[in-house]
């Protein structure tokens, strides 16, 4: 008998055990098995029924102030549980504390700041997108555009790196825009997102059917969503190409918004010179973003662009930072960078080392290094690797492969425009940063780059304090990205709601739209 807990969902207003064994999480460091997932037999239809009909007319019932209000309560119930959270990382993550923060109180801090935002919208129970506008000569008839929430679920597909704050950085604006939200957490790190939402749930906060949370297997939810549901989804580009080919999608015109592969990259700056300003903040934040998750963020560096002339500088002086890093054990103090959240992505981790291998040079590799209380044998973990190749412009691999781990590849340019080039060999990605004491060459980057990046990140000496990092995601600015980053957008403050809105232009007498307004807000960035 597996007397491993299984962990119950939360699904048409109840809580639901799965049938059957399940999936066991297991701890990447440890491998001792936590606890299991399952749900198997449970009424699907039902599920999302219930979260449409009862949880969507609750929340559309209320103003946005008032579900601001909600989400304010909400935070204030996951910051009394937030140790309970981080013991739950270091198990179910392998994640050291300072990477814990990212996730844990990231989420937690996304979710206070939509609170802020819900409650500058008011009383209103819809959004005024626009001036109203002239439809000819006379003045009495006119047009005003209005965006309304969705009358449908908010089916979100979650990635195993960020549970908590994959799970209310997509929820918040959701729920502020009064649509019911079922999240399925990946597998592999799905117990903390069970546990924020149990927390929720206990607190009484929300109504019935407003936030659902479903474990295990993802088949057969896609099947589920109607016209005016929508699906968010963050993961692989091949499972993205499967969601969008769905009949949900295809067909039925479902909504969709896809954060999948991105080659995120930084750039120094031609001008800058070994031991300069710009060289030393870029050289910092690479090691920074290499070890933060262990590499495992969406937006983290894999291709490092600097002049030719600064190569061999630069790969040493990343490689001095990187050899600092103590890998292992996140419950021992002097480990500073964790495991990989499963020995299936440590696998798959090596195997994506020894592909980008075939093109580039060692530049660095840790591997030598002993980890800090943990068996190799056992644990998930990988130590860094800083791949070189000088001649990028050859190279076919190093520009479409993806390696999800501490793994980056430095890059020779030889002018501004091969540099360019050489990121859009990327095909769209989440984040570039450029680093330099050059406003002049800052702003023809941003121009050159903002087409294929949802976010150009730029760090001068004079920010150096300030910058919220490369990889770092805030909710006041966009995340998403074009082509192979998926073509989605989040975030972005206000921008976030129109996805769970839909825009209707209301043609009547300005009479009529005068009582119309008296419902509404201006909808202002």
């Amino acid at each position: 008998m597996n007397t491993t807990p299984l962990l119950p969902n939360f699904f048409a207003g109840r809580w639901q055990t799965g049938a059957g064994n399940g999936t066991t999480l297991l701890d990447p460091v440890l491998g001792t098995p936590l606890v299991r997932v399952s749900n198997t037999g449970l009424d699907l239809a039902e599920g999302f029924a219930f979260a449409r009909e009862q949880g969507g007319q609750a929340l559309r019932a209320l103003s946005y102030q008032q579900r601001a209000g909600l989400l304010g309560a909400m935070v204030k119930v996951l910051q009394a549980n937030r140790d309970a959270y981080y013991e739950m990382a270091i198990a179910n993550c392998g994640t050291v504390t300072k990477d814990s923060a990212v996730d844990i109180d990231g989420g937690i801090f996304t979710l206070g700041y939509y609170a802020k935002q819900g409650e500058a919208l008011g009383d209103a129970t819809c959004l005024l997108d626009g001036e109203r506008i002239r439809m000819g000569k006379d003045p009495l008839f006119q047009t005003q555009h209005v965006l309304n929430p969705t009358r449908g679920v908010a089916l979100f597909i979650n990635a195993f790196n960020f549970p908590s704050w994959g799970l209310w950085e997509k929820a918040a604006p959701a729920l502020l825009s009064g649509v019911p939200v079922i999240v399925k957490p990946a597998t592999a790190t799905a117990w903390l997102t069970q546990r924020m939402v149990q927390d929720v749930v206990d607190a009484g906060i929300l109504p019935a059917g407003a936030l659902s949370v479903i474990c295990g297997s993802s088949a057969g939810l896609m099947d589920q969503l109607q016209p005016f549901d929508v699906v968010s989804f963050t993961g692989s580009a091949e499972t993205a190409r499967i969601i969008r080919s769905h009949p949900a999608v295809a067909q039925r015109s479902v909504r969709c918004n896809i954060e999948a592969d991105s080659l995120n990259s930084a750039l120094l700056d031609p001008a800058a010179t070994e031991g300069s300003e710009a060289f030393n903040l870029l050289v910092a934040e690479v090691a920074r973003e290499m070890t933060g998750k262990s590499g495992q963020k969406c937006t983290a560096i894999r291709r490092i662009l600097v002049p030719r002339a600064l190569f061999d500088a630069t790969a040493q002086a990343i490689g001095a930072k990187l050899a600092k890093t103590t890998v292992g054990n996140p419950r021992n103090e002097s480990t500073r960078m964790g495991s990989l959240v499963s020995r299936e992505q440590f696998d798959s981790v090596l195997a994506g080392i020894a592909h980008l291998k075939t093109e580039a040079e060692v530049l660095f590799d840790g591997n030598g290094a002993a980890l800090v209380d943990a068996d190799r044998a056992i644990a998930a973990c990988v130590t860094p690797v800083l791949l070189g190749h000088r001649q990028p412009a050859q190279a076919q691999v190093l520009h479409e492969v993806e390696v999800f781990g501490p793994v980056a590849t430095l890059m020779a340019y030889d002018d501004e425009e091969q540099a360019y080039a050489l990121i859009r060999r990327g095909e769209g990605s989440l984040v570039a940063s450029v680093y330099s004491a050059d406003p002049a060459f800052m702003a023809r980057a941003a121009l050159a780059l903002a087409d294929s990046h949802g976010r150009v990140h730029m760090i001068s000496p004079d920010v150096a304090t300030s910058q919220t990092g490369h990889g770092n995601v805030m909710p006041m600015s966009l995340h998403g990205g074009p082509g192979r980053a998926g073509g989605g957008e989040e975030l972005g403050g206000l921008r976030a709601l129109g996805f769970y809105h839909r825009r209707s232009a209301v043609q009547a007498s300005s009479v009529a739209l005068d009582v119309l307004a008296a419902s509404g807000t201006p909808l202002k960035y």
